[in-house]
C-alpha cells in the first residue's frame, strides 16, 4: 500500500493524497515513521461499508436461522446484561 509521509502532507497538501488515490484505492499517511492514518475517497469508504452492512445483515440472517436470538421485553434484555 503506497505512503505518504505527515511531512510531504504538510508540503504538498491534499495533492499528494490524489496523487496516490488516482492510482490506489487507500493510502497510509505515516508519522514518524509509523502508519498512523488510512484515507480513501469518499466513493471506496461508501463501498466499503455497503460491504460492512451486508456482513452484519447477513450474520444476522444466519442467527435467526439458526435460533440464535432471544425474545423478550427491554426490561428483559436489562436484565439479562445487568447479570452478565
Amino acid at each position: 500500500m503506497p505512503y505518504i509521509s505527515a511531512n510531504d502532507l504538510k508540503t504538498k497538501g491534499v495533492s499528494a493524497i490524489e496523487a496516490l488515490l488516482a492510482t490506489q484505492p487507500e493510502a497510509i499517511i505515516s508519522v514518524r515513521g509509523k502508519e498512523r492514518f488510512v484515507v480513501m475517497d469518499m466513493e471506496h469508504y461508501y463501498y466499503l461499508r455497503e460491504c460492512e452492512l451486508e456482513s452484519a445483515l447477513a450474520q444476522t440472517r444466519a442467527d435467526l436461522a439458526e435460533g440464535r436470538f432471544v425474545k423478550g421485553s427491554a426490561e428483559d434484555h436489562l436484565a439479562r446484561i445487568k447479570t452478565a
